[in-house]
């Protein structure tokens, strides 16, 4: 069983360092990737892979990070000026951009927050700050999701490692 655990446990691992990447690149599901290996591994090991408790911690924490990473881009828009017409283009920005692959992803939020501000009567330098605060606010956003796969790999890996 000891090849098979240690096999197992590092492609669990792996898999999670492909999430950790998906933190970085859009279109990969970060976290949500991290929380399935840890997941797959205690579903596959029973009592050997991390614990129950260990496992509403991951859960949490990729929570926590899917509504900080969704929340991020309208608040950096809200913090350069934006008005409620920019944050909702923002939003609906990022999820056209989904869609365009990763240039998608950064030009959605801005063109998004730009044109709700343009349709709001605002002048197009206003509409640009407006969609530059969504952009970074996207990026504080990936700034935390990369965090929270760091904290979620050190926590299974830890307690794998003190079982």
């Amino acid at each position: 069983m000891a090849w098979e655990y240690y096999t197992g446990s590092g492609l669990a691992l792996l898999l999670m360092g492909v999430g950790l990447l998906g933190s970085l690149v859009p279109g990969l599901p970060g976290t949500p990737l991290v929380f399935a290996a840890a997941v797959l591994h205690r579903l596959y090991f029973g009592d050997l892979g991390a614990s129950t408790w260990v496992l509403c911690i991951l859960g949490a924490i990729m929570g926590i990070s899917l509504v900080v990473d969704f929340l991020s881009g309208l608040y950096g828009a809200k913090v350069m000026g934006a008005t409620w017409r920019g944050m909702l283009g923002a939003s609906l920005g990022v999820l056209v951009g989904f869609f365009l692959g990763p240039a998608g992803i950064l030009v959605g939020p801005f063109a998004g927050a730009f044109l709700g501000e343009l349709t709001g009567g605002r002048e197009s330098r206003e509409a640009a700050r407006a969609g530059c605060g969504a952009v970074l606010g996207l990026l504080g956003g990936a700034v935390g999701k990369v965090a929270c796969s760091v904290l979620m790999i050190s926590l299974f890996a830890v307690h794998l490692l003190l079982k």
